[in-house]
Order: structure tokens, then C-alpha cells, then sequence
């Protein structure tokens, strides 16, 4: 199980750039992990809190999401496997949003301590933790153009396109199929619309056989005219495989 976390950390890190060193691996593969296993709808660090440690997502997925005093939630990022959603805290002392699961799943937590030996003794990867903040900046920064300029069917397209991508560069889809075992109302968190619209987006992208999603998993009948209806450019994932999805 600890090889598996750290493999799927590698595999995050290695995905279109150069690969790991062998030194680079063994000082990620040697990196103390507690592993822990989560329901749904868990917190995992809350805003306000100063968490001593980072977790790798290793199966399920998450979100982050801010917390209104009208009590709507506002969902800022998904996250899959691989991802170290909560990697800011290693240099914020105090979180300014929550990270919660949206499935059941398992994470392990990594001590800064622990984060901060190896970046000091691996610059190299210490370049790609970096280089994995800057692309979080990027996805926000689409995620706004998403919210604040793209109608409700353009919003889920774009959504959609997205997840697929990540999860296809680590691995986790099978042809143009894979796991979207996200809610109408987390979709409706995440774009900003009511669960009204999205359930209307949904039915209206499928009847333009776009897509089809049956218990969890999303199948993509037509890539381009998904892409081309969400308004998709890759570019901002930073993944040079992605522009050929």
C-alpha cells in the first residue's frame, strides 16, 4: 500500500516532464506515510486549521471548497488520485478553505517535516512540487473564466473535458470511460449554478450525444464536439498529450 501511494506521487510528478531520477524515486519511495481510509463526505482539513502534514490522494476523489455563512458551499478544484491537493500548507501556516473527499477513498498523509527534508535534500523535486502549484494557479484561474463567462451547458462540458484529461495522464481511464461519481449538486457547487440547471445541462449534452454517464462512470461519445460545446483548450493543464485528447 505505501508503494502504491508513493508510485502514484511519482507518476503525478513525472507526467509530461522528464522522468524522476533513480535518487529522485528512492528518496520519495523512503518517505514515511500514515495511511487512512475515508467515507464520503469527510473533511480532511478544515479552513482555519494549521495542519503539520500533506496528503497524496491514493484512491477516490476530492475537493476544495469554501464554506458561506448562508451555508452554500462553493467547490474551488476537484482532485484525483496522485494530486497533493493540500501541498500550500507547507508553507501557509493556516488553511483559507477546507479539503473534503467526494467518495469514499484513501489518502496518505505526509509530515512537513518529512516534505521539507526532501526538498532540501532533492532540488529536483522540490522544482516539481513547485511546478505542480503553479498548474493549481492555472486550473483556478480557468475555473473563474468558467464560472464568471461560460453558460451552464458550456460550464459542464468544460468540467467534464477536464476530469477526463487528468484522470486519463495518471492513468485512471479506460478509453474515453472513467469514473465521475460526482452528484448533480456537487457539480452545481463546483459551477456555480443550481441543481436545476445542471440537471438540464446534463440531460440536453447527452441528447446531443455527447456523452453518456450510467451510475458513476462517464463514457465520451464524441470527444471534439464535447471539447468544442465546453469551449476546452488544454493548454492550461500543462499536459502536452492532453492537446491530442
Amino acid at each position: 500500500m505505501y508503494q502504491s501511494a508513493l508510485n502514484r506521487l511519482i507518476r503525478r510528478l513525472e507526467v509530461d516532464t522528464a522522468p524522476l531520477s533513480e535518487q529522485e524515486k528512492d528518496a520519495i519511495l523512503r518517505l514515511p506515510l500514515t495511511i487512512k481510509d475515508l467515507r464520503a463526505d469527510q473533511d480532511i482539513v478544515r479552513e482555519g486549521d494549521q495542519p503539520n502534514q500533506c496528503c497524496v490522494v491514493i484512491e477516490g476523489f476530492q475537493c476544495r471548497y469554501k464554506m458561506l455563512r448562508d451555508g452554500e458551499r462553493q467547490i474551488m478544484s476537484l482532485h484525483v488520485p496522485g494530486d497533493i491537493p493540500d501541498l500550500q500548507s507547507l508553507f501557509l501556516a493556516t488553511m483559507d478553505h477546507s479539503l473534503g473527499t467526494m467518495t469514499p477513498g484513501r489518502v496518505a498523509f505526509i509530515t512537513h517535516d518529512a516534505l521539507r527534508e526532501l526538498i532540501r535534500s532533492q532540488p529536483g523535486v522540490a522544482e516539481r512540487l513547485w511546478r505542480e502549484t503553479l498548474i493549481d494557479a492555472a486550473i483556478f484561474r480557468e475555473w473563474i473564466t468558467n464560472v464568471g463567462s461560460r453558460d451552464a451547458y458550456t460550464r459542464i462540458a468544460h468540467l467534464i473535458c477536464e476530469m477526463f484529461v487528468r484522470l486519463r495522464s495518471v492513468g485512471l481511464a479506460e478509453g474515453r470511460t472513467f469514473d465521475f461519481p460526482i452528484t448533480q449538486t456537487e457539480i452545481a457547487d463546483a459551477t456555480g449554478l443550481s441543481t436545476v440547471h445542471v440537471n438540464r445541462s446534463i440531460q440536453q449534452i447527452r441528447a446531443d450525444g455527447l456523452l453518456s454517464i450510467d451510475r458513476g462512470v462517464c463514457t465520451i461519445h464524441d470527444l471534439d464536439g464535447l471539447k468544442e460545446a465546453g469551449m476546452f483548450d488544454p493548454n492550461y493543464l500543462h499536459l502536452q498529450e492532453s492537446a491530442a485528447a
